[in-house]
């Protein structure tokens, strides 16, 4: 087991949802965080106070648009100036929306490859120097479309699936200084968007489980991956209930 305490974290996207759970999760092994947040200040800044208010000093925020290169080595940079170093980076952010095919434009597919592709490499690049001082490790949060292709999700399916590819590249670019593995969630948080419930059974029905996962259920994952999983690089855990093992 790795002793985290003392240590430091970048989480993307960490402001809510399965971000917010990670972010919690590592805070309460004793790590500093580095927050990142592109629109929801509100919600970082919620998170940060509260977290601060259990150990003072111990996260910052960082504001970044992941597909603005320029900005991505200050994410790192925040870290090392903060705390002195930077063992763990979690690419979390992503965008999520459907892109029928024949109504896909540009716009819709430069967000889905940033955030998902685009961003988290070009973050990971920016972190390695810091996380190979300290042996320190990446986790992404892939997901189970990455191989079962989303219906009416073309884009998204195909950015994270070059997001599992990313996992496998980076651990034989990067070792052996720094581990890469990788999370794939499947019906952890229903879409922010509307769904019947009708729909909603259809899916857990395809799920041997039969329920939904919990934001907890990927951070204690993903915790595993940081803390007790000293030998494992390239690889991505399915966290989905069973719902890959269906037709």
């Amino acid at each position: 087991m790795i002793e985290l305490t003392g240590k430091t974290a970048l989480v993307t996207g960490a402001s809510h949802r399965i971000g917010a759970a990670i972010v919690r999760m590592l805070h309460g092994e004793g790590m500093n965080l580095v927050l990142h947040y592109r629109d929801s200040l509100g919600g970082a800044e919620r998170l940060r106070d509260d977290l601060n208010g259990q150990r003072p000093g111990s996260v910052v925020l960082g504001r970044a648009d992941l597909g603005r290169i320029d900005q991505l080595e200050g994410l790192a940079r925040l870290a090392q100036e903060s705390f002195g170093r930077l063992d763990v980076l979690v690419n979390n952010a992503s965008s999520f929306f459907p892109t029928p095919v024949g109504e896909v434009g540009p716009e819709q597919w430069d967000d889905l490859m940033n955030s998902n592709l685009r961003g988290p490499f070009f973050l990971a690049q920016a972190a390695a120097p810091l996380l190979r001082l300290h042996g320190g490790c990446i986790v992404n949060l892939v997901d189970i479309h990455a191989e079962r292709p989303k219906m009416g999700f073309p884009v998204y399916s195909m950015a994270k699936a070059g997001n599992a590819m990313m996992v496998k590249a980076l651990a034989r670019e990067l070792g052996p200084e720094v581990r890469v593995n990788g999370v794939a969630p499947g019906v952890i948080l229903w879409p922010e968007e509307a769904m019947t419930e009708d729909h909603k059974v259809q899916i857990l029905e395809r799920t041997v489980l039969r329920r939904a996962g919990r934001e907890e259920d990927i951070a204690r994952t993903l915790l595993f991956l940081v803390r007790d999983a000293e030998y494992i690089t390239g690889q991505i855990l399915t966290v989905d209930g069973g719902r890959t093992v269906q037709q």
